[in-house]
């Protein structure tokens, strides 16, 4: 079904809305007045057939149409954000063009109600374009849907790759450098639209993941005995920037199907576990073969998400180590497959994989 809709989701309950089978403009509604959102780009989700069904509220998004981010972020009105959505393998990020400051438009508690799937936008996380320092060409920060802000994303980077991309106008082929807690990170857009991302090397010094589990193999912890609530898990910790612990399985049980796990009742004791000073992402991970993984993933700051990059590039690394795969795999995740090389030569590793734009939209701060 083809949908032309305005479509808003409260920062708090709403107190008016309007449902519309037609309508000549987009209108915002307020507790106490109804606002024209002018100059606004065309509203559009075409499947084959076109619709005028419109829904109303506090926030408007808009639908990508012919219109390019950055033609509808330059509209500047007091009191609102701009954002575009993206979603890499369905790890969705509210994008913020942040290029003309270099402190966040939005604090961290603004970004938890954005994030909020039920009262805000929806999303794992908010990711700020902000200005490049030390001779990149920009920097990214990451607002977690809880508050929190993590070095590094994965999926957000290559989001934040297409973003840019939007709004500088880049055509073909285009790398740039960009600063992230983690360090400098290149990406690089590809002809077919995926994101091929230069990750850097991963980290394996336990003490700088950082892990208190004993290091076993070269100051690295890999396969470790970890125990959660009475099981013996055996892990390999890995560092993207960001601190990962990945599992294939238990003392008693080596051939993991992760599909059975429940996450919701698991993941947190890894997350908060005493041996992970800094917390943890947790990768729970299925063999196939020498080239081919499947993950689920437990983020830390967001919970279950469909996709982590940078947990699927230290999965890699850890069936390596633990003599499980070779050095370039396709990772399954619960939101599509990512390429994942850890390359001999350079020792960094490359991941390969989509970012697509869902939707522009506008919310009142």
């Amino acid at each position: 079904m083809a949908i032309a809709a305005a479509i808003s989701l409260p920062l708090i309950a709403v107190k008016h809305r309007s449902y519309c089978s037609s309508a000549s403009s987009a209108l915002w509604f307020s507790s106490s007045s109804i606002h024209p959102l002018k100059n606004l780009p065309s509203v559009g989700i075409s499947a084959g057939r076109k619709s005028n069904l419109c829904v109303f509220s506090s926030m408007s998004t808009q639908a990508p149409a012919k219109a390019s981010a950055a033609s509808f972020l330059d509209h500047k009105e007091s009191g609102i954000l701009h954002f575009v959505k993206y979603h890499g393998l369905g790890n969705d990020f509210i994008l913020v063009d942040n290029r003309d400051s270099k402190e966040p438009k939005i604090t961290p508690e603004q970004a938890v109600k954005l994030c909020d799937r039920n009262f805000g936008i929806g999303a794992d996380g908010v990711i700020f374009a902000l200005p490049g320092i030390n001779g990149t060409d920009y920097t990214m920060r990451i607002f977690n849907s809880d508050g929190s802000e993590p070095e590094m994303c994965g999926n957000g980077v290559r989001c934040f790759a297409r973003f840019i991309a939007e709004l500088e106008n880049f055509q073909g082929n285009k790398s740039f450098n960009v600063h992230t807690g983690a360090g400098l990170i290149v990406p690089e857009i590809q002809e077919d639209g995926k994101v091929r991302v230069d990750m850097g090397q991963p980290i394996l010094k336990a003490s700088d993941v950082p892990t208190k589990l004993t290091a076993n193999k070269d100051q690295a912890a890999v396969k470790a005995k970890l125990d959660v609530d009475g099981s013996i898990w055996n892990v390999t910790c890995v560092s993207m920037g960001n601190p990962h612990c990945v599992t294939f399985g238990t003392e008693s049980c080596n051939d993991l199907q992760v599909d059975e796990l429940n996450l919701a009742e698991i993941g947190p004791k890894f997350e908060h576990h005493a041996m992970f000073p800094a917390r943890t992402n947790t990768e729970f991970v299925q063999v196939f073969s020498r080239s081919h993984l499947k993950m689920r993933v437990w983020e830390r700051g967001a919970g279950a998400t469909l996709a982590c990059g940078t947990g699927a590039c230290a999965v890699v690394v850890a069936a390596v180590l633990e003599g499980r795969a070779d050095r370039s795999c396709t990772v399954d995740l619960p939101g599509g497959p990512l390429d994942i090389e850890w390359r001999e030569s350079d020792n960094h590793i490359y991941m390969t994989g989509p970012a697509e734009l869902v939707f522009y939209g506008s919310v009142p701060l």
